[in-house]
Protein backbone atom coordinates (compact mmCIF):
# COMPACT_ATOMS: atom_id res chain seq x y z
CA UNK A 1 0.00 0.00 0.00
CA UNK A 2 1.17 3.47 -0.87
CA UNK A 3 -0.21 6.56 0.82
CA UNK A 4 0.23 9.83 -1.07
CA UNK A 5 -0.11 13.32 0.32
CA UNK A 6 0.02 16.39 -1.90
CA UNK A 7 1.01 19.85 -0.76
CA UNK A 8 2.02 23.19 -2.22
CA UNK A 9 -1.24 24.30 -3.74
CA UNK A 10 -2.65 27.78 -3.28
CA UNK A 11 -3.77 30.99 -4.92
CA UNK A 12 -1.47 32.62 -7.47
CA UNK A 13 -1.83 35.29 -10.12
CA UNK A 14 -1.67 34.46 -13.80
CA UNK A 15 1.93 34.18 -14.91
CA UNK A 16 3.07 33.04 -11.50
CA UNK A 17 4.55 29.77 -10.32
CA UNK A 18 3.81 27.03 -7.81
CA UNK A 19 5.61 23.86 -6.87
CA UNK A 20 3.53 20.90 -5.83
CA UNK A 21 4.96 18.07 -3.77
CA UNK A 22 3.69 14.54 -3.32
CA UNK A 23 5.07 12.69 -0.31
CA UNK A 24 4.67 8.93 -0.27
CA UNK A 25 4.61 6.58 2.68
CA UNK A 26 3.90 2.94 3.33
CA UNK A 27 6.15 1.82 0.51
CA UNK A 28 9.00 3.11 -1.57
CA UNK A 29 7.92 4.72 -4.84
CA UNK A 30 11.11 3.74 -6.63
CA UNK A 31 9.37 0.92 -8.47
CA UNK A 32 6.33 2.98 -9.45
CA UNK A 33 5.63 5.26 -12.33
CA UNK A 34 4.20 8.47 -10.90
CA UNK A 35 1.73 10.94 -12.33
CA UNK A 36 -0.14 14.14 -11.76
CA UNK A 37 -3.76 14.65 -12.76
CA UNK A 38 -6.14 17.55 -12.25
CA UNK A 39 -9.85 18.09 -12.01
CA UNK A 40 -11.59 21.40 -12.55
CA UNK A 41 -15.14 22.02 -11.32
CA UNK A 42 -17.66 20.27 -13.53
CA UNK A 43 -14.99 18.51 -15.55
CA UNK A 44 -13.48 15.06 -15.59
CA UNK A 45 -10.11 14.35 -14.05
CA UNK A 46 -7.44 14.78 -16.70
CA UNK A 47 -3.85 13.75 -17.16
CA UNK A 48 -1.17 16.39 -16.57
CA UNK A 49 2.23 14.70 -16.37
CA UNK A 50 3.91 11.39 -15.67
CA UNK A 51 7.43 10.20 -14.96
CA UNK A 52 9.07 6.80 -15.17
CA UNK A 53 10.36 4.99 -12.11
CA UNK A 54 13.93 6.18 -12.63
CA UNK A 55 12.96 9.72 -13.49
CA UNK A 56 14.57 9.51 -16.90
CA UNK A 57 11.37 9.72 -18.91
CA UNK A 58 8.83 12.50 -18.30
CA UNK A 59 5.74 13.02 -20.42
CA UNK A 60 3.25 15.89 -20.45
CA UNK A 61 -0.18 16.80 -21.63
CA UNK A 62 -0.03 19.25 -24.52
CA UNK A 63 -1.79 21.87 -22.42
CA UNK A 64 1.11 22.08 -19.94
CA UNK A 65 4.09 21.18 -22.08
CA UNK A 66 6.84 23.77 -21.77
CA UNK A 67 5.32 25.25 -18.61
CA UNK A 68 5.22 22.35 -16.13
CA UNK A 69 8.06 20.05 -15.06
CA UNK A 70 7.62 16.76 -13.26
CA UNK A 71 10.48 15.33 -11.23
CA UNK A 72 11.07 12.80 -8.51
CA UNK A 73 13.47 12.12 -5.67
CA UNK A 74 13.25 8.44 -4.86
CA UNK A 75 15.55 8.86 -1.88
CA UNK A 76 13.01 11.25 -0.38
CA UNK A 77 10.04 9.23 -1.65
CA UNK A 78 8.67 12.41 -3.17
CA UNK A 79 7.43 13.59 -6.54
CA UNK A 80 7.22 17.21 -7.62
CA UNK A 81 5.36 19.29 -10.16
CA UNK A 82 6.90 22.67 -10.93
CA UNK A 83 4.28 24.87 -12.54
CA UNK A 84 5.37 28.06 -14.29
CA UNK A 85 3.52 30.63 -16.40
CA UNK A 86 0.27 29.61 -14.77
CA UNK A 87 -3.00 30.43 -16.50
CA UNK A 88 -6.53 30.73 -15.10
CA UNK A 89 -7.42 27.54 -16.98
CA UNK A 90 -4.89 25.68 -14.81
CA UNK A 91 -7.24 26.16 -11.86
CA UNK A 92 -8.14 22.72 -10.51
CA UNK A 93 -7.58 20.22 -7.76
CA UNK A 94 -4.29 18.48 -8.50
CA UNK A 95 -3.86 14.82 -7.65
CA UNK A 96 -0.73 12.72 -7.35
CA UNK A 97 -0.94 9.06 -8.32
CA UNK A 98 1.25 5.94 -8.38
CA UNK A 99 1.12 3.19 -10.99
CA UNK A 100 2.52 -0.31 -10.51
CA UNK A 101 4.69 0.01 -13.59
CA UNK A 102 8.16 1.22 -14.46
CA UNK A 103 7.33 3.19 -17.58
CA UNK A 104 5.13 6.24 -17.98
CA UNK A 105 1.38 5.93 -17.74
CA UNK A 106 -1.21 8.45 -18.96
CA UNK A 107 -4.58 6.81 -18.28
CA UNK A 108 -6.40 7.15 -14.98
CA UNK A 109 -7.24 3.45 -14.79
CA UNK A 110 -3.54 2.56 -14.95
CA UNK A 111 -2.92 4.14 -11.55
CA UNK A 112 -3.34 2.17 -8.36
CA UNK A 113 -2.94 4.76 -5.63
CA UNK A 114 -4.16 8.35 -5.36
CA UNK A 115 -3.66 11.26 -3.02
CA UNK A 116 -6.44 13.44 -1.68
CA UNK A 117 -5.57 16.40 -3.90
CA UNK A 118 -4.43 19.97 -3.45
CA UNK A 119 -6.26 23.04 -4.75
CA UNK A 120 -4.56 25.33 -7.25
CA UNK A 121 -6.32 28.58 -8.09
CA UNK A 122 -4.95 30.97 -10.71
CA UNK A 123 -6.47 34.43 -10.79
CA UNK A 124 -6.54 36.59 -13.90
Amino acid sequence: QVQLVESGGGLVQAGGSLRLSCAASGSTISSYAMGWFRQAPGKEREFVATISWSGSIPYYADSVKGRFTISRDNAKNTVYLQMNSLKPEDTAVYYCAAASAQNIRVMRYEYDYWGQGTQVTVSS
